[in-house]
């Protein structure tokens, strides 16, 4: 319950109750992001990518005002703490973290490297992959994803998350392989909606 105050015939009056639901506002796209933000990793390291897609709406148009992160182990598998995510990688380097807005196409864009695969919290192994979240108008709490890679047809397979979801669900978690990187549309809504995550701390 939030408890806030207004003024009324100038006094204060506590008013008790939930403060109605509002909806967000497209600051992600305008205050948030900032020019290394699209840069995981340096275009001199190797196996560096392109990360692209599109963040379409339920009827399939494109969001000209979203914003995209993602946070991702490195090519061992291992997270790093430096540089911080709002420093520049160098030719070479790599942070983990980076952000990037949508253009008028609904269009976003990162470089960065493939991670190795990383153990759940009881040692299982995972599919190499890249958790995603995205922010947009109209949305009170970010969609949290996961994008995995076609080329890795055999750890999918054995993937704790993947293998729980049926094959037309899990697809939707799936990046394609094109010239230069991979290919991931987020679909926020409709027919062949992205899977999302429900997130929480332990």
């Amino acid at each position: 319950m939030t408890e806030f105050l207004y003024e009324q015939d100038d006094a204060l009056t506590a008013s008790e109750g939930l403060t109605p639901s509002q909806t967000v506002g497209p600051f992600f796209h305008y205050a948030l992001p900032y020019e290394a933000g699209p840069r995981v990793a340096g275009p001199e390291r190797p196996g560096s990518l392109v990360l692209a897609g599109r963040v379409l709406d339920g009827a399939g148009a494109p969001v000209p005002d979203a914003m995209v992160e993602i946070w991702q182990a490195d090519e061992q598998g291992g997270f790093v703490t430096e540089p911080g995510i709002y420093a520049e990688v160098g030719a070479s380097g790599f942070r983990g973290f980076g952000r990037s807005d949508t253009d008028g196409d609904g269009r976003f864009e990162l470089r960065t490297v493939k991670p190795g695969p990383v153990p759940t919290r009881d040692g299982e192994s995972q599919a190499p992959h890249i958790a995603m979240s995205v922010f947009a108008r109209g949305m009170l709490r970010r969609a949290v994803t996961r994008v995995y890679f076609d080329d890795e047809a055999g750890a999918n397979a054995g993937d704790p998350l993947l293998r729980t979801l049926a094959p037309e669900r899990a697809h939707t978690m799936v990046a394609t392989r094109v010239e230069g990187g991979y290919r991931f549309d987020v679909r926020i809504q409709g027919e062949r909606e992205t899977v999302f995550l429900d997130v929480f701390a332990r």
